[in-house]
């Protein structure tokens, strides 16, 4: 006989039996055996379940011979009486041919039958007390999706209710009357709990409930899915007095239809109570359970369709066409079928999740109806399409759903084929077109003029066609239950697939597994950050939340600061009627991630201060403290000691310096002084942090007065990012646990190298493996296997990866695909099979930096190594591994770029920082500004006569050992200026540098500003000998060279002024007169080669040679408080980057308009004259469009009419020299 699919061998065995294996041979002596087929189970012989393996596999491998057995056990066993086996593939070159096997034994159960208007009530005995735990299991099956399957009524008034509601189950707990919180449909805001679980219940086919509960702990179990909750102790003890299956009194349309097995109340068989006519119970439910039989189809993919022919003799009638079906998918085609004599064609489809009535008929305008929504809910839904009396009618669920009407001229009838799903694939039919999707999803109940269809005919080809259909049974399953995404992420499904909307979660990935924040302050610092308000995740892509935490990176360490709820210096207000003041405190993160950071960080503080006038402290270490704190994790515990004090010793941080105000005491607060006097500290033990609570005690007495401040948690460094090891051999590795990531996993790590090839990370188990690798000097490779054979996906870089720097790996592998990102390089990701293995089974240990077979190892530094979100101690491992070093020096190679505007990159055991001690800024990376307001008045003196000369950068010849007399004999070799200024004032002196030899060196504003800024110039003067050139560039704009005619050497420097010029003995007349107004506006970001005037006399005036007169505030260029408010306030979102929230940025670019001057000064080495011997001027023009024309004769530019203003105004302008 011919080989097909829709052959099967079907097995009764008699009763229910609880199968645990199943095995298979092929037909002895034969060339004919099945090498895959498909596991069906069933109670009746009707309504068949197919047994998938991890939830979605539904194919076994089958035989290779004829002789040889293979046997399969199953993951979970199965309870039924009929197995049927569906060979999918066979020997190419035989037949099928199977013999079976099947094991397990007789399962016996006890069940109740309730018909939707049965029910059973059992009254049970009160307990004297409450019991600690309770526990309720039962299974049942049905096929409507809705009914309440238990309602249990306790002593208190609480009642709890297991009931289905769309296929789902819930768990309900209320709290008082039951009656009084069921209103309508649906359930009162009383309700304290509800839960659900499960889904797709109502398939006529047993599913497992189980409650159980300790304490105020309660599980949940639907089928294998698990779910653990916490409620209120009063809430979870029940303590039934009675319970009812199958119904809850005075709600009898909500009753249950179907069977239940087994329902066991504490140990107690309910089923045996009502069998034994206990008086406790009374209803009226039969003890088998009856089904009725519904034989469903399931359309499987785009080949699937079934063929129906209509009676002739009903084609003048019109025509009646219904069905139900079920599916995921918001497409699809539903039916279609000819007009008579083929003038048209008529389409029920799916679009959009709602059913559409097409019909296009020759000669005539398309004729469309449309009825229902949301109909891709996993749902039964009914379809009825009736064309009779000159009427067509489409109704979706009957009474309860809608309907759409029309009246068409013409009669809607077919004489041919009814095609259900989709159309033949054949080429050369032309009875069935399809122009839509096929449909995928399950069908039932189908009638064509009101008679029902025998499905199980049409399987026997008895009537009708199909193809790729799965006869008496509904494939459909949930992909969303349990879902697979993570973070609170929502999952969505097609009947093949499922996706994950990750939006606002803070995670991203096919599964939202991985987080989008860096782990601390410290991590964002190093990506270029500066301070501002960052989202901090602190265990990745853990189950801790990500927080919004501010990140100060100001100072040399990065600190992550935790408000609380009152952080400001407050006034104790005594009470008469309470002897103490406490005070709690409720921090911005939750205590899971208090937990984490003070774990995370590698130092953590609060201040803690107590101002007081006769209000003592602690007293002595011998006696009762009159105040107290709490702190460290979970409640905390009480604290008698004080800020910069150990704990335990009940002292202040004065009795440690020992200066205390009253040396008998050890707390300044304890001597009882009539004056003001504060205790006051730092804590800094992370055991005891963070601070809870405080309590006062000596605060009622006459004249006492007092107030405290707890500052916030402020921690910093983080012990995962530097966590380093160095691999110097190729056999040497790293050992840990095994990695547990069955359904998700990422990895990710830092490396830096200098060979070309090595295993980085590698994990095994028998079959299954994880690993990845740098296969080449520009390439990584991430590869696995789950058991559908290995996957691998690579990332190649555009440049060598072996350079010693550091480069990041980020991998992930999760149910839909796996991913590698290198760098910042788009990541790579592959699908995982559709319906494949998806659990990763590993049982070896965990190997960095190498393999079990210590072939292939890797040479280099892996750093901050996390999996899932953990972080391993590569330098804790490392210290007791031969071969490997703890910890990786050399980071200024990848990170010395941060280093902004002439910073310097200096190395740290385990960090860097930047220098800037050589740049006009500041900040953490040199990119803070720093600016200040001018007056006319206002006048910053810069000596040089006590700096070094390699300072200043002078010639290699010089030597910073050259005694003080020689500075005046110093000769510039060539020299760098910058510098930004915002100013309305024209003509203005914006730098001047003068010498011992009465020469100068002058940057000049040289044109009036006008409204329109059509030219705005810089002047420079200077009296040179030699040939000498200088460079000039005006924001963007291309650079101007000026060639000097004469040579000229800058020789005896010996001051720069900023501003007012006091001394103008030698200048000429022209330079005199505008030195003397001074400069008003704004001057930021100065640098004379290495030397910053403003850092000098704005940051260290007590400690640089700078004198300053008049007064000099400082500033933001070009900023207003306006400005400075609305920027505070900005959260940023980047695309494709991690978002910062109130990153406030100092750029050079200010509001209200930008110029950008650059003047570069390169001096050749000759003999300057003492005396002026050759004057020139260089003139630098900013490159505008002019809309004013410019005033002529610019060989007098001082001579202009000379403008100033006390501030800048909204006119004014920034420019950069």
């Amino acid at each position: 006989s011919l080989s097909d699919r829709y052959q099967w061998l079907e097995v009764d065995l008699g009763g229910r039996t609880r199968i645990t294996a199943v095995a298979t041979q092929g037909r002895y002596g034969s060339s004919d055996w099945q090498t895959a087929y498909l596991l069906m189970f069933s109670d009746t012989g009707h309504n068949w379940k197919q047994y998938r393996q991890e939830g979605s596999i539904g194919a076994f491998a089958g035989n290779s011979n004829a002789d040889s057995v293979v046997q399969h056990k199953l993951q979970h066993q199965v309870i039924a009486r009929y197995v049927r086996l569906i060979p999918l593939n066979w020997n190419p070159n035989g037949r099928i041919g199977l013999r079976l096997e099947t094991y397990g034994c007789p399962y016996n159960s006890d069940v109740l039958s309730f018909n939707g208007q049965s029910s059973l009530l059992y009254r049970l005995t009160p307990r004297p007390r409450q019991m600690s735990s309770e526990s309720i299991s039962l299974k049942f099956k049905t096929l409507k999706n809705s009914g309440i399957l238990l309602h249990a009524e306790g002593q208190n008034g609480h009642s709890l209710t297991l009931e289905l509601e769309k296929g789902k189950l819930q768990l309900l707990i209320r709290k008082g009357d039951s009656s009084k919180h069921f209103t309508g449909k649906s359930f009162s805001p009383d309700i304290r709990y509800l839960v659900t679980l499960g889904s797709l219940l109502d398939d006529q086919h047993w599913h497992h409930v189980a409650v159980e509960h300790h304490s105020n702990h309660l599980k949940l179990t639907v089928d294998k899915i698990l779910l653990y909750f916490i409620v209120s102790a009063c809430l979870c003890a029940l303590s039934p007095v009675q319970m009812i299956l199958g119904a809850q009194q005075g709600f009898s349309y909500r009753s249950f239809y179907g069977c239940l097995e087994n329902p066991v109340y504490n140990g107690l068989n309910l089923v045996d109570l009502a069998k034994q006519k206990d008086q406790r119970v009374t209803g009226n439910v039969t003890f088998s359970c009856s089904e009725p039989v519904f034989v469903a189809m399931t359309f499987t993919g785009p080949q699937s369709f079934l063929r129906l022919p209509r009676r002739i003799d009903q084609s003048s009638l019109g025509i009646s066409v219904g069905l139900q079906f079920r599916t995921w998918n918001k497409a699809g085609l539903l039916l279609t079928f000819e007009l008579p004599n083929r003038e048209g064609r008529v389409w029920l489809y799916l679009s959009k999740a709602r059913t559409h009535l097409q019909i296009h008929k020759s000669g005539r305008a398309p004729l469309e109806l449309n009825a229902g929504s949301a109909l891709n809910d996993g749902q039964w839904h009914s379809v009825d399409l009736i064309s009779a009396g000159g009427r067509l009618t489409i109704t979706v669920d009957g009474d309860e759903g809608a309907s759409a009407h029309a009246s068409p001229s013409f009669l809607i009838t077919t004489g041919g084929h009814i095609f259900f799903g989709g159309c033949p694939t054949e080429e050369n039919s032309q009875e069935c077109l399809n122009p839509f999707k096929a449909f995928q999803g399950c069908m039932r109940l189908l009638t064509v003029d009101n008679r029902p269809l025998d499905l199980i005919k049409v399987q026997q080809r008895l009537i009708g066609n199909y193809s790729h259909l799965q006869i008496d049974m509904c494939g459909i399953i949930d992909r969303c239950s349990p879902s697979h995404c993570e973070h609170g992420g929502s999952c969505s499904q097609s009947w093949s697939t499922f996706h994950c909307n990750c939006s606002g979660t803070g995670y991203s990935g096919a599964t939202c597994h991985s987080s989008i924040y860096e782990q601390s302050c410290e991590a964002y610092k190093h990506k270029g950050n500066i301070s501002g308000y960052y989202y901090i995740d602190v265990d990745s892509s853990g189950p801790i939340k990500p927080q919004l935490l501010y990140c100060n990176m100001t100072e040399d360490n990065t600190w992550m600061v935790i408000h609380h709820n009152n952080t400001d210096l407050t006034r104790v207000q005594p009470s008469p009627e309470v002897n103490q003041h406490v005070v709690h405190f409720e921090y911005a993160s939750d205590e899971e991630q208090l937990a984490a950071i003070i774990s995370l960080s590698e130092h953590c503080e609060q201040e803690i201060a107590y101002h007081c006038r006769k209000s003592r402290l602690l007293t002595s270490p011998e006696g009762s403290p009159l105040s107290w704190w709490v702190g460290g994790p979970g409640v905390g515990q009480m604290h008698t000691h004080w800020g910069g004090a150990p704990p335990g010793s009940q002292q202040c941080a004065c009795s440690l310096q020992d200066n205390c105000v009253d040396s008998r005491y050890h707390c300044n607060c304890d001597a009882d002084s009539n004056e003001w006097t504060n205790d006051s500290g730092l804590l800094t033990h992370k055991e005891t942090l963070p601070v809870r609570s405080l309590v006062l005690g000596d605060i009622q007495r006459h004249g006492s007065e007092s107030t405290y401040k707890v500052g916030p948690l402020r921690c910093h460094g983080d012990k995962n990012v530097w966590n380093a090891a160095f691999f110097d051999k190729e056999t040497s590795y790293l050992h840990f646990p095994t990695l547990h990531g069955e359904l998700s996993a990422d990895i990710s790590f830092l490396f830096k190298t200098t060979s070309s090839s090595g295993v980085f990370l590698e994990n095994l188990g028998i079959k299954d493996f994880i690993r990845i690798e740098l296969n080449s000097s520009n390439e990584v490779l991430f590869s696995f296997d789950v058991g559908n054979g290995p996957l691998e996906v690579s990332v190649k870089a555009g440049s060598p990866l072996n350079d010693n720097r550091w480069h990041r790996i980020q991998a992930e592998r999760n149910v839909k695909e796996a991913s590698l990102r290198l760098d910042e390089l788009p990541a790579v990701t592959q699908e995982a099979p559709a319906d494949g293995h998806i659990h990763l089974q590993l049982n070896s240990q965990l190997f960095i930096g190498g393999t079990a077979s210590r072939q292939k190892g890797f040479r280099g530094c892996i750093r901050s190594l996390q999996l899932n979100g953990v972080t391993l101690d590569l330098e804790e491992r490392a210290k007791i591994t031969p071969g490997v070093q703890a910890g990786c020096p050399g980071h200024c190679s990848s990170y010395g770029s941060l280093c902004q505007n002439q910073g310097r990159c200096v190395e740290r055991p385990t960090s860097f920082s930047c220098d800037c001690s050589s740049s006009a800024y500041t900040g953490p990376f040199c990119n803070k500004e720093v600016s200040a307001s001018f007056k006319s008045e206002t006048s910053v003196t810069y000596a040089f006569k006590e700096q070094m000369v390699n300072e200043l950068n002078r010639s290699s010849s010089a030597s910073s050992s050259f005694p003080s007399s020689i500075y005046s004999d110093i000769t510039l070799k060539a020299e760098n200026v910058s510098l930004s200024f915002r100013t309305s004032q024209s003509p203005a002196l914006l730098l001047y540098v003068s010498s011992y030899h009465r020469e100068y060196f002058a940057v000049l504003l040289s044109k009036p500003v006008l409204t329109n800024y059509s030219s705005v110039g810089v002047y420079l003067k200077a009296h040179f000998e030699g040939k000498p050139f200088i460079f000039c560039q005006i924001d963007q704009n291309p650079k101007e060279d000026f060639n000097l005619t004469s040579g000229v050497e800058f020789n005896g420097i010996r001051s720069l002024v900023l501003g007012r010029v006091h001394d103008s003995e030698g200048l000429d007349p022209d330079l005199a007169q505008i030195a003397s107004l001074g400069f008003t506006g704004c001057l930021s970001a100065v640098l004379f080669n290495s030397i910053s005037p403003l850092k000098a006399a704005l940051l260290h005036p007590k400690t640089s040679p700078v004198t300053v007169t008049g007064p000099l505030i400082q500033s933001i260029c070009g900023f207003t408080s306006a400005n400075l408010s609305h920027a505070t306030e900005t959260t940023h979102h980047l695309s494709g980057k991690r978002p910062l929230v109130n990153a406030i940025r100092s750029d050079s670019a200010l509001i209200g308009g930008v110029i950008a001057v650059v003047i570069f000064v390169t001096v050749s080495a000759l003999a300057i004259m003492a005396r002026f011997l050759y004057r020139r001027k260089c003139t630098c023009q900013r490159q505008e469009v002019k809309t004013v024309k410019p005033e002529d004769n610019p060989e007098l530019p001082f001579r202009s009419r000379i403008t100033s203003q006390n501030g800048p105004t909204e006119n004014q302008k920034e420019y950069f020299i």
